[in-house]
């Protein structure tokens, strides 16, 4: 019984799309308004719906990072 409880779960999730989950994007410029642009450029390209920025760093240049929600 518990093997067929474990074979209907993986059934399950196996059928979950992909296109589902959020993709991560990354993002360089001099600027926080120039990495931000770029990721909401990215964004649109892809379709998303929305975007959270997870990391941004400053040092030289700003690296960041975000979520892309579809």
């Amino acid at each position: 019984m518990k093997s067929a409880k474990t074979l209907f779960a993986a059934a399950a999730l196996s059928l979950v799309s992909f296109a589902s989950f959020a993709q991560t994007v990354t993002a360089t410029a001099s600027t926080l308004d120039g990495a931000e642009a770029q990721i909401a450029a990215q964004a649109k390209q892809a379709g998303a719906a929305s975007y959270q920025i997870t990391e941004a760093y400053s040092g030289n240049q700003v690296h960041m990072t975000a979520e892309l929600n579809k």
